[in-house]
């Protein structure tokens, strides 16, 4: 793993946490993007060298409203970036950790990824994220 790729923080209403982020941020997210797989719509924020992720359910059965019925708003995941995400996703297995995407997906900000199960990283989510190559 190279570095931290993002912060995803699960929200209720992006238009009301794009507002928040930008005066926190003191400027304008850099990306909307809605990833119908998972049922969900994405805000990007630079901060530094760093991006938070906002993201907000687009349907009652979307991972995002479930986590936010269980936790409420907040941390949702830390995804890191990857070289080679098929590598990674073997090497993590034979390493013990459990998988929810054992190949990876399309995700958001042109990125392939796979998350780990949380139960296998004391309760944090994981996501690996490789750039799609052209």
């Amino acid at each position: 793993m190279k570095k931290i790729e993002h912060i995803g923080i699960a929200v209720k209403d992006i238009e009301k946490s794009n507002g928040l982020f930008k005066a926190l941020f003191d400027k304008a997210h850099y990306k909307i993007e809605d990833v119908e797989s998972e049922g969900v719509k994405t805000s990007f924020f630079k901060c530094g060298p760093n991006k938070i992720e906002l993201l907000q359910a687009t349907n009652e059965n979307s991972p995002i409203a479930k986590f936010i019925e269980k936790k409420g708003e907040g941390i949702h995941h830390i995804a890191f970036a990857v070289d080679n995400i098929e590598e990674e996703i073997k090497r993590l297995t034979e390493q013990g950790f459990e998988m929810i995407h054992k190949v990876p997906k399309k995700g958001a900000d042109n990125k392939v990824i796979a998350f780990l199960h949380p139960k296998s990283t004391n309760g944090v989510l994981i996501e690996l994220c490789q750039d799609i190559r052209d």
